[in-house]
């Protein structure tokens, strides 16, 4: 059944330039049908899943292409699952006025399922494998509209991506050749009879692998990519900046650091020295130059640059509760995020508008979208009862167990980045709602909100934002299980 959930939607994103579709609504309707279908599939998985692994290839030795359902798979493909859906009937409407629609749905499906492989794999080369795949099926979304900045941004993102991934192809070869297994084993495969002699080594090599898978989840000095991919459609950066590519590093760097490399080699080595002060400076770096972007999003995309080494701030505590804090930050971030984003790109498919001196009165006339898009410019900035609280709440309590005098100035990081991230995100809520006694409303007189396609799926992740800030519990729970090896 596991590649199942990875085939469907390879299968309906291939057919979709194939079938001749006299109407665009019956594109939509085929294409929601499949999504819906397989994400209803993955979380009876998710409930009803063995413990056994589905074997696709073999090739020797311990080399195979291989998928099982354990507790980072089920926080990962839960996720992506669940937000697809969504993202898919927002991207019918927002896709009316872009050319190429075939070409679009048709990697835009194949990346749901290239995504959720890289979820369900049993084993560092499964997810390298699919790590390489997803680069490949999203250039060509990066590069859909085909003019020069798309272009340029399509090639550095695949620049960087393919660089990344072959120092993270170096960390798959030294647990090949230093580890008992490939597959994923909460507290890592080194073989202490091999590693003898070879630590610092593997350390550097560890450093290197975290660098590599590191690229997408948009470290510094690495990040650059992120930013540029902008210009593709609005349901493209969402994805790119919430679920599919960025969360998919942040995820293989977890993979690697507690289920390949181990956190009992790593912790307290120069090692996490480095990697975890490279994420405090990405913390700070990115919300600092989102406060200086002017354009919504790309300052949305400094935001994520930020949140994502909230995320990898976590996962190098190296403790189960720093795991806990990554887990709680790589799901709430991705709702919150997708929320503004989608936000944005109904403002600029409402009004044409793509800038935040643009957003002057706007509030008034679009009040849904402009409502929903304060809500997430809360929860980015912490405020308690939303789902950023929580998240922030369980790093930083994270970093005061660890015990960790450079953790300890990680909260100083989160708490800059907090103030940082109320002025970029309530400077654009300001603007909209305060315009100022002089605006002439008449400039604005022709902007409503967009139609039901854009407004339930926000309406939907508004009310997870807020879900998870009230009763946050139950899932903060399930990922301590997840941490300790329970799930």
């Amino acid at each position: 059944m596991i590649i199942l959930t990875i085939l469907i939607p390879f299968i309906a994103g291939g057919l979709v330039p194939l079938l001749p579709f006299r109407k665009r609504w019956q594109m939509e309707v085929f294409l929601e049908t499949a999504v819906v279908a397989n994400s209803i599939l993955v979380w009876y998985l998710l409930f009803h899943h063995s413990d056994s692994t589905f074997l696709l290839a073999h090739f020797t030795g311990d080399l195979n292409i291989s998928f099982r359902v354990d507790g980072m798979s089920m926080v990962f493909a839960g996720l992506v699952s669940a937000l697809w859906p969504f993202a898919t009937l927002y991207a019918f409407e927002y896709m009316t006025k872009e050319k190429n629609e075939n070409v679009f749905f048709l990697f835009y499906t194949l990346t749901y399922g290239v995504t959720l492989g890289i979820a369900f794999a049993a084993n560092l080369l499964t997810m390298y494998f699919f790590y390489e795949l997803l680069t490949l099926v999203t250039v060509p979304l990066v590069m859909h509209t085909l003019t020069r900045e798309a272009v340029l941004a399509s090639r550095k993102y695949l620049y960087y991506s393919l660089g990344g991934a072959a120092f993270a192809f170096i960390g798959l070869i030294m647990v090949i050749v230093y580890g008992s297994t490939t597959d994923f084993i909460l507290g890592g495969v080194f073989d202490p009879e091999r590693i003898a002699g070879h630590t610092n080594v593997l350390l550097l090599i560890y450093v290197m692998a975290f660098m590599g898978f590191g690229v997408k989840a948009a470290v510094c000095p690495f990040n650059s990519w992120l930013p540029q991919a902008g210009v593709a459609p609005t349901p493209v950066t969402a994805l790119l900046h919430a679920v599919a590519v960025v969360k998919a590093g942040a995820f293989a760097i977890i993979r690697l650091t507690y289920y390949s490399f181990g956190t009992d080699f790593l912790k307290g080595t120069w090692a996490q020295d480095v990697v975890m002060v490279i994420v405090m400076f990405t913390i700070v770096y990115g919300c600092s130059r989102a406060v200086k972007e002017t354009h919504i999003k790309r300052r949305l995309a400094y935001s994520t640059i930020s949140n994502l080494s909230y995320i990898l701030f976590g996962a190098v505590i190296m403790t189960p509760l720093g795991l806990v804090g990554a887990l709680s930050h790589l799901v709430f971030h991705a709702v919150m995020k997708i929320t503004s984003f989608f936000c944005a790109g109904a403002i600029m498919h409402q009004t044409d508008r793509h800038y935040v001196h643009e957003l002057d009165g706007l509030g008034y006339k679009m009040p849904c979208i402009f409502g929903i898009f304060t809500i997430s410019a809360f929860a980015l900035m912490g405020v308690p009862g939303l789902a950023g609280f929580v998240s922030k709440w369980n790093l930083a309590e994270a970093a005061v167990e660890s015990g960790n005098p450079l953790a300890w100035g990680g909260i100083a990081c989160l708490l800059v980045s907090a103030l940082l991230t109320a002025i970029y995100m309530l400077s654009m809520m300001v603007r909209a709602f305060f315009p100022g006694k002089d605006f002439d409303y008449n400039t604005v007189s022709d902007v409503k909100d967009p139609n039901w396609k854009m407004l339930l799926p926000l309406f939907v992740f508004t009310i997870f934002i807020i879900g998870f800030g009230l009763f946050s519990q139950p899932v903060v729970n399930f990922f301590s299980d997840v941490a300790k090896g329970n799930v």
